[in-house]
């Protein structure tokens, strides 16, 4: 059992929780996810790691409201206990596990929308504690469901709030705010990070490809089961299949068959659309093994 120690409500159907996971916390490392489950039957939900404190054993955790498993985390409180939470899962963001002052040496620029927020801030924060500056593009449809916003500004070189009616920080969408840094300020980047809504990635990465701005994408936003079973995040990137959950979730953005992968991940969602999947998909259905099974 994993206690809750903090819960705030970051805008509309947006929250955030903190939760006694010491063996997750001394382990994980920014780009990670963890699974939680409510009860024993319960429905498996990943997670992107939003923070963490390894002193404290707590996960930090933002998920918004999309079905019945998420609505029942939000009747949660401080005291209460998540069944299950098991982490850290996936494969680290790419510069973690590079030469430091390789990292040091490029110009990086995150983009952000909606919850793909809480992912983010943990590289931005991990840069930041190594001297590293970093630009972040912070996008929502109204200034009132912009979160993290103070936690950003605190670990960002420059910090760019977007929204798509115009009622704070740039009048539009993320894009143009990447447009608008190069185009007209001459800003310069090595790499972008890019996470949030599939279509707001797919468009993101199709902008900074114009600029041929090498472009990390996360498809958390596939993940159902988490641990290569289930084949919901079964994806193309370039000529390789690849399993989010166990070969990401990041990946090239320029790479990435997001067209594919949306309308897969509509089809996941009915019993027939998962039964046509398994029988077109065949071996490649699973990740893993590619054998086990999984949806039984």
């Amino acid at each position: 059992m994993y206690k809750i120690t903090k819960k705030r409500e970051l805008a509309t159907n947006i929250y955030l929780m903190d939760v006694l996971a010491p063996r997750v916390a001394a382990n994980c490392q920014p780009g990670q996810f963890v699974i939680v489950k409510l009860g024993e039957e319960g429905e498996r939900v990943p997670l992107t790691i939003c923070d963490y404190n390894r002193e404290t054993g707590e996960i930090t955790i933002v998920f918004q409201i999309v079905g019945a498993s998420s609505k029942r985390m939000s009747l949660l409180e401080v005291g209460d206990f998540f069944y299950d939470f098991v982490g850290p899962l996936g494969r680290p963001s790419d510069f973690i596990e590079e030469d430091i002052e390789d990292v040091k040496k490029r110009k990086y620029l995150f983009v952000c929308g909606g919850v793909g927020t809480a992912p983010v801030y943990p590289q931005v924060k991990w840069l930041y504690e190594r001297g590293i500056d970093v630009d972040v593009i912070v996008g929502a449809k109204n200034k009132d469901l912009l979160i993290l916003e103070d936690e950003m500004r605190a670990v960002s070189a420059n910090f760019y709030p977007c929204t798509d009616d115009g009622s704070y920080g740039f009048s539009g969408m993320v894009t143009g705010q990447i447009e608008e840094l190069i185009e007209k300020e001459n800003k310069q980047y090595d790499i972008c990070v890019a996470i949030g809504p599939m279509i707001m990635m797919k468009f993101a990465a199709l902008t900074t490809k114009k600029y041929d701005l090498h472009t990390i994408v996360s498809m958390n936003p596939i993940m159902v089961d988490g641990t290569g079973m289930c084949g919901a995040c079964r994806l193309t990137v370039g000529d390789e299949i690849k399993f989010a959950c166990v070969d990401g979730p990041e990946f090239d953005g320029h790479l990435v068959n997001f067209d594919e992968a949306m309308k897969r991940q509509q089809m996941y969602k009915t019993e027939e659309g998962r039964k046509l999947l398994k029988e077109q998909e065949k071996e490649t259905h699973h990740g893993g093994c590619g054998l086990c099974g999984g949806d039984k």
